[in-house]
């Protein structure tokens, strides 16, 4: 690509690019959903959050707030849907209905069932814990402590993400900023072993730049979610380590769109992208840990409407 026409291209572009290259070029497989897959290996996008700038897909409508819930969610270290579930946050309700049906044998819808999570706390407890996904092990990763007898006790849990912001603000050069999701010991245990899996963050000039590696996307329906989710947490880190947000780099391992999305891609692939979207975060809070929906406003979003497909179980 000539330098000028990446000087001057919309920020988007990119995504749109490597969603052509997949939709045209990927590897056909059979995944687990049963569904099947275009995949490519070892993709990367680069977004400069200089400004307010945020990698906010504009192609279709991606409902950031949802996204910003989740986050909030994650950093609380909680795994049962029932708090994302009674702010009308759907992103996970699938995994636990699909539990349910297959171990009750109760044809109970999913609308019903998350009806159920809601308004019954008993019945959320039992049934809509997604077991130790990414917020569990951000904050709370599970220790283990030698006794002379040979056994093991459960130790002190980490908070990953308490310590990355301590680092960064008194070891800013340090290599090891990291926050890991991919606990092996607990892979079996979690209702879908985590996509976006390990965040490296990386001090120059007073600025922040992130990068995210993510072992498998869905990049017409996960991705613009985790491209916004992952920008928000660096510009969270930033505020909170007094430093200014630099370079997101996004990088995806197994990187797939799904055979039955094919409306959804052709649609957004037809569109262009428009507008330059800008997050302000309105106040900072005494720790990454306190802030709220309210403390994020985005300001010039425009974007096409939103594109409806199924999510792949």
């Amino acid at each position: 690509m000539p330098e000028h026409h990446r000087a001057t291209s919309h920020y988007e572009t990119a995504y749109l690019d490597l969603m052509r290259r997949i939709w045209a070029e990927g590897n056909e497989r059979v995944d687990r959903t049963g569904i099947g897959t275009r995949s490519v290996f070892g993709a990367t996008l680069r977004f400069d959050l200089a400004d307010g700038a945020m990698p906010l897909i504009t192609t279709k409508r991606v409902y950031w707030k949802t996204a910003t819930r989740e986050l909030l969610w994650f950093l609380t270290g909680e795994t049962n849907i029932r708090p994302l579930v009674l702010q009308g946050v759907k992103i996970w309700n699938e995994w636990p209905h699909a539990r349910y049906v297959r171990e009750t044998g109760e044809d109970l819808s999913l609308d019903a069932f998350v009806e159920r999570i809601a308004e019954d706390e008993v019945f959320a407890q039992n049934w809509g814990d997604l077991g130790p996904v990414y917020g569990k092990q951000w904050v709370d990763w599970p220790t283990y402590l030698y006794r002379k007898d040979g056994t093991y006790e459960q130790g002190p849990g980490i908070n990953q993400v308490a310590d990355l912001v301590e680092s960064l603000r008194t070891n800013p050069g340090s290599r090891r900023h990291i926050l890991e999701g991919w606990n092996v010991a607990e892979l079996d245990r979690m209702a879908l072993p985590p996509c976006h899996k390990t965040y490296q963050f990386h001090v120059a000039d007073g600025k922040l730049n992130g990068l995210l590696y993510q072992r498998s996307c869905d990049v017409a329906l996960g991705l613009p979610f985790n491209l916004w989710s992952a920008a928000l947490l660096q510009r969270m880190l930033a505020q909170q380590a007094d430093l200014e947000p630099g370079e997101f780099v996004w990088m995806g391992g197994d990187t797939h769109l799904y055979l039955n999305h094919a409306h959804l891609i052709e649609e957004q692939l037809a569109r262009e992208p428009q507008g330059h979207p800008r997050l302000e975060i309105m106040r900072r809070p005494a720790t990454i840990f306190d802030y709220r929906i309210e403390d994020f406003e985005v300001r010039n979003y425009t974007p096409h409407g939103a594109i409806k497909a199924p999510v792949a179980v």
